[in-house]
């Protein structure tokens, strides 16, 4: 039952994945499942960048060094985060959004299809046992120069993916009683 996956979906970090490697098979499923996100007026607005092997590595050099760039006091904490977290994962999809050349509709609903997509993507993820967690740093402004893109394309975060161990933690949530308003008359 899909509210089932949708309950049992989790954010999995970095830190908790294994070495187990993820199949090209399984990220393209994982990708398929982005690809059928709804969109207003069928503009697919999602575009993907998988980033595995040494790429990892240079995406975290990349984002440890514009961190020391822009931040007068950078923290060797961060800096190693930012370096370490890419090898740790069995795949990274940067998240990217081409915006309509026609901008037949709002910026905000293909950012929204996007996201859609990303949901998709995680869903997907969960049904396969395989843990991830979309990571939108405020260096993503900045990835244009490591990823190339293209005019009217913007970076929206990093889906990281990655095998695990061991049983997640059952999620919370009010009631949606307590969130809903009945409007009859």
């Amino acid at each position: 039952m899909i509210l089932d996956i949708i309950k049992k979906r989790r954010s999995v970090f970095p830190v908790q994945y294994n070495d187990t490697p993820i199949a090209k098979a399984d990220i393209e499923k994982v990708l398929e499942a982005a690809n059928w996100a709804p969109n207003h007026k069928c503009t697919e607005p999602w575009r993907f960048k998988v980033i595995q092997g040494e790429a990892q590595g240079r995406l975290g050099a990349f984002l440890a060094k514009k961190y020391e760039e822009l931040d007068p006091k950078p923290k060797a904490m961060k800096i190693r985060k930012l370096q370490q977290n890419p090898k740790m994962a069995g795949a990274i999809i940067a998240i990217c959004m081409q915006r309509d050349p026609k901008e037949s509709i709002p910026e905000w609903e293909e950012v929204a299809a996007v996201a859609m997509a990303v949901q998709n993507m995680w869903l997907q993820c969960t049904d396969m046992g395989i843990g991830s967690y979309w990571s939108s740093p405020g260096l993503i402004k900045h990835m244009g120069e490591f990823l190339g893109l293209v005019d009217g394309e913007k970076c929206l975060g990093f889906f990281y993916m990655g095998n695990f161990d061991g049983e997640l933690k059952d999620g919370k949530r009010e009631p949606i009683a307590a969130k809903t308003e009945w409007i009859k008359e």
